[in-house]
C-alpha cells in the first residue's frame, strides 16, 4: 500500500465546507465507517477529521490488535478486505490460555486452545499499518481525509434541516465545516459524550497496562518438550492470542505484522492495583512474580537491546457505558470507544465498532431515502445497548476465577457457545437491522440472556470455592466436534427459516450446556445452591447424549 501524499490531506480554504457526513476521528472506527458509507452510498460526501498526522507509526500506535469473528466478518465481507488482510496482517490461531501464575514451565500447567486452526478464523492486526492503509483506501473511494486536524469546537445542529458546525485548526490555519450528519469516532476523548454529559459508569472495575516490543515472542521457544511442541499443527502458537492467566488478571501476547509483539496485563484493580505496575520497571517486577517465563524472555530481550521497548501506557479503569449513542432526529451518532467499552478480554472492541457502524450506515441511508430515521434510531439504540448490557456479565466480577484451571475452561466454553451461537449469527446474517425480525426474536434472545446471566453467576460462585487442580494437559477445542461445528457454521448463509431454526438450536445448546455445568458443580461438592437455574434449563436436551464438555475431564 502507498501512503497518502500531501494533497490527500489538504483542507479546503473555504470558510465553510458543507458535507453530508463529518466523522470526528480517523482511527479504526472512523475510517471503517467511512469505507462502509461509501460502499453503501457512493455519492455521499464524507469528511474524516483525524488529530494525528499520517502516516502513523507501526506497532506502537494504538492498543486493540486482536479481532474475533464478528469483526473479522465485518472487515472481510462488509468492507471487502479479505485479500488485503491475507496479504498485510496475521491470521490468528485462535485464543489460547495457560494457567501459569507463578509457574516456571508452561508445559506443566493446563493449556486451553485448539490443536489446529478452526474453520472460521479472525485476525491479529497491526493498528498502525491498518489505519494508514484504511486512510489510503478511504481517499481512493472519494472520502475527504484531513490529518493533523484539531477540533477546536463544534455545535450540534438545531432544527430538522439545520447543519452541524465544526471548527478545526490545521497547520495553524482555522477552517469551518458543516454537515448534515456528525459522527463521533474520537475514542476516549468522547467529544459528543462530554458535550452532552452522556458518560455512564457500568460497575466493572478493571485496569490495564500494555507495551509493544520490537521482536517476536514465541512461547514454543520457551521449552524443548517434544510432546508439548507436537500438540499444535502447524506448530505456531505465536499466532494465537496468548492468555497467561492467574487469579484476578490475564496477560496478553499478540503478534503484529510489523514483527513486533503486543504485551498487556489486564486486572481486577482491587486484587492487582495499577499502581504496582504503572512503569516498565514495576511491570517487570510484577511479571517476575506472576509470569516468570515471560519475565525471563522480556528481560533477556531488553537487556540485549533496551530500544526494543517501543512504548508503555496504562488505564486505571477502561470500562464504561453511555446514556445515548444514536440520535436519529438530530442526526448525530457515536461509534467505537467514544460510546461504550466493555473489556479487552475476548476482544469485543472491534465487534462493537462493526455493529455501531452498521447501525449508523443504515440510519444515514434511511435519511437519504427520506425515511423516518428517529423511529429506527431509537430501536437500533435499544438493541445495541442491550447487546452491550448482555455481554457485561461475561466480565463484571469474573476476574477472580481467571486462574482457576477447573472453572475457567468451563466459562470459556460457555462464553463462546453464547457468542458463536447467538451474537455472531445476529450480525453475520444481517439481522441486527431487521426491525420486524428482531422484534419477533426478542423472547428468544431474552431467554438466552436470562440463562447466560444465571450461568455467569454460578460460575463466579463456583470459582470462589477454590482453585482446584492444574494438571499438565491440553484441553483441545478442535477435538470437540460440536464446538468445531459451531465455529464452522458461522460461514453458512441462512434464509429466515434456517436462521430461526439455528437460533432455536443455539438456545437448546445453551440449555444443555447449562445442565452439564450444574451437574459439574453438584459433583464438585462445592455446597453451592443452584436453584436459580432450575427454571431456566430443560434437562435432557435432544441435541445429543455425549457430554459436551467431555474434553475437560482431567
Amino acid at each position: 500500500m502507498t501512503e497518502p501524499d500531501d494533497g490527500s490531506t489538504a483542507m479546503s480554504e473555504q470558510s465553510a465546507v458543507n458535507n453530508d457526513v463529518v466523522i470526528m476521528g480517523g482511527g479504526l472506527a472512523g475510517l471503517t465507517l467511512a469505507l462502509q458509507l461509501k460502499r453503501r452510498l457512493p455519492e455521499l460526501s464524507v469528511h474524516v477529521l483525524e488529530r494525528r498526522s499520517h502516516p502513523v507509526p507501526h506497532a506502537a500506535h494504538k492498543v486493540g490488535e486482536s479481532s474475533v469473528e464478528i469483526a473479522a466478518h465485518y472487515f472481510e465481507e462488509v468492507l471487502g478486505l479479505r485479500d488485503y488482510l491475507t496479504q498485510h496482517q496475521i491470521k490468528k490461531f485462535g485464543f489460547r490460555f495457560f494457567f501459569s501464575d507463578a509457574q516456571q514451565d508452561l508445559t506443566q500447567v493446563t493449556e486451553l486452545g485448539a490443536s489446529q486452526v478452526l474453520p472460521t478464523g479472525s485476525w491479529q492486526i497491526d493498528r498502525g499499518i491498518f489505519e494508514n492503509d484504511l486512510a489510503v483506501m478511504a481517499k481512493d473511494m472519494g472520502v475527504s481525509f484531513s490529518d493533523g486536524a484539531v477540533i477546536r469546537e463544534f455545535d450540534l445542529a438545531q432544527g430538522k434541516d439545520g447543519l452541524h458546525r465544526i471548527a478545526i485548526e490545521r497547520d495553524g490555519d482555522k477552517h469551518e465545516l458543516r454537515s448534515r450528519w456528525l459522527v463521533d469516532a474520537s475514542g476516549r476523548a468522547g467529544l459528543i459524550k462530554r458535550k452532552l454529559d452522556l458518560a455512564q459508569s457500568n460497575g466493572h472495575e478493571a485496569g490495564a497496562i500494555w507495551f509493544r516490543v520490537a521482536d517476536r515472542i514465541d512461547v514454543d521457544h520457551w521449552t524443548h518438550d517434544a510432546d508439548f511442541l507436537a500438540r499444535c499443527t502447524p506448530p505456531e502458537r505465536w499466532r494465537s492470542t496468548i492468555h497467561l492467566v492467574g487469579e484476578g488478571y490475564w496477560v496478553w501476547l499478540i503478534p503484529l505484522a510489523s514483527g513486533s509483539h503486543s504485551v498487556g496485563i489486564v486486572c481486577d484493580t482491587a486484587l492487582h492495583p495499577i499502581e504496582n505496575m504503572n512503569t516498565i520497571d514495576s511491570t517487570m517486577q510484577w511479571l517476575a512474580k506472576h509470569q516468570p517465563q515471560l519475565h525471563l524472555a522480556l528481560a533477556g530481550m531488553l537487556r540485549a537491546d533496551p530500544d526494543k521497548l517501543q512504548d508503555f501506557a496504562f488505564f486505571r479503569r477502561f470500562s464504561y457505558g453511555c446514556k445515548k449513542v444514536f440520535a436519529g432526529a438530530d442526526r448525530w451518532a457515536l461509534t467505537g470507544e467514544s460510546g461504550v467499552f466493555l473489556d479487552p478480554f475476548y476482544s469485543p472492541g472491534s465487534d462493537f465498532i462493526a455493529m455501531a457502524n452498521t447501525y449508523i450506515t443504515e440510519l444515514i441511508a434511511l435519511d437519504c431515502a427520506k425515511r423516518p430515521v428517529a423511529r429506527y434510531s431509537d430501536l437500533f439504540e435499544r438493541i445495541y445497548l442491550s447487546l452491550y448490557q448482555g455481554m457485561l456479565p461475561l466480565y463484571s466480577g469474573q476476574y477472580k476465577l481467571f486462574g482457576n484451571a477447573q472453572v475457567m475452561p468451563v466459562k470459556v466454553f460457555w462464553d463462546y457457545t453464547f457468542y458463536w451461537g447467538v451474537m455472531c449469527p445476529l450480525f453475520m446474517q444481517n439481522k441486527l437491522i431487521d426491525v420486524v425480525g428482531m422484534s419477533r426474536m426478542t423472547p428468544k434472545l431474552e431467554r438466552a440472556q436470562a440463562v447466560n446471566c444465571a450461568v455467569q453467576s454460578l460460575l463466579r460462585r463456583w470459582g470462589e470455592v477454590g482453585a482446584g487442580a492444574n494438571p499438565a494437559r491440553m484441553i483441545d477445542q478442535a477435538s470437540m466436534p460440536w464446538f468445531a461445528e459451531l465455529n464452522r457454521g458461522l460461514k453458512d448463509k441462512l434464509d429466515s427459516k434456517q436462521f430461526d431454526a439455528r437460533l432455536d438450536e443455539a438456545i437448546a445448546r445453551l440449555e444443555l450446556l447449562a445442565d452439564e455445568i450444574v451437574e459439574r458443580v453438584l459433583a464438585s461438592d462445592s455446597g453451592i445452591d443452584v436453584i436459580e437455574l432450575s427454571g431456566l434449563i430443560r434437562r435432557g436436551s435432544s441435541l445429543g447424549s455425549q457430554p459436551m464438555l467431555f474434553a475437560l475431564a482431567a
